[in-house]
């Protein structure tokens, strides 16, 4: 959890940097805007932390309000434990590793984990809202709702747990799309008329793997990186 601390304490950081917080106007707002930076999620539910990179896109219609396209692609590892799985298959496990028992099979003390590798891509578009009120900072809301796509490889690491794996996943990984939904928003520092700091979070929930999984997953997603704006001046004078 370092890192999630490190990201969080970055918005009042950024807003100490802003001196006294310029209350002016904004006189300069460009057509359109892009961004590329780190982002890092967090899914608690099946303790899982992903790295990798985070993209948008948008046009302003209005000073107030940009549409766009964001898209991330991210990647970690999770431990898949029979906690995480619907009822019907934990009473098949409980089944299956009684037998295993009986049979003299289970090693002694035997816990079943199976280590999975996932990469997981967001798609998503729509408005986001900006306050222009200050000079050098830019906060943003945003409704964060799109679709989640993540292919998730397990790893056995004995013969039971290949067992259970082969018919979890005979093809030896798992593919699903799911829609997402939550809220997000952050600030952008702006360090000339082009370009600025973006640092975000967003909070959504989604179910991914409903036919392993028994429950859905909030995941937090922060990201820091550079805006760039450019395209004419839309601030009417």
């Amino acid at each position: 959890m370092g890192t999630l601390n490190r990201l969080t304490a970055i918005m009042p950081v950024c807003t100490l940097l802003v001196p006294g917080v310029v209350s002016a106007q904004q006189t300069w707002v460009t057509r359109f805007d892009a961004y590329a930076g780190y982002t890092y999620f967090n899914s608690p539910a099946v303790d899982l932390v992903e790295n990798g990179i985070h993209l948008q896109a948008g046009v302003r219609p209005k000073t107030w309000m940009s549409l766009g396209f964001d898209y991330t692609s991210v990647s970690g590892d999770l431990t898949l434990t029979p906690g995480l799985l619907t009822p019907a298959l934990q009473d098949q496990l409980r089944i299956l590793l009684g037998r295993l028992a009986l049979a003299g099979q289970l090693p002694p003390g035997y816990t079943l984990a199976i280590k999975a590798h996932s990469h997981t891509q967001t798609f998503a578009a729509g408005p986001q809202f900006a306050y222009r009120g200050w000079t050098r900072l830019t906060p943003f809301i945003r409704p964060s709702c799109g679709l989640i796509r993540e292919v998730a490889t397990p790893q056995p690491t004995d013969p039971i747990s290949q067992a259970v794996v082969n018919q979890l996943a005979p093809d030896g990984k798992k593919i699903d799309w799911t829609p997402f939904y939550g809220v997000g928003g952050g600030i952008d520092l702006n360090f000339t008329k082009h370009l600025a700091l973006r640092v975000q979070a967003d909070f959504v929930y989604d179910h991914l793997f409903p036919d392993i999984l028994e429950n859905g997953r909030r995941t937090v997603r922060f990201s820091i990186g550079s805006a760039f704006n450019f395209g004419k001046n839309i601030v009417r004078h």
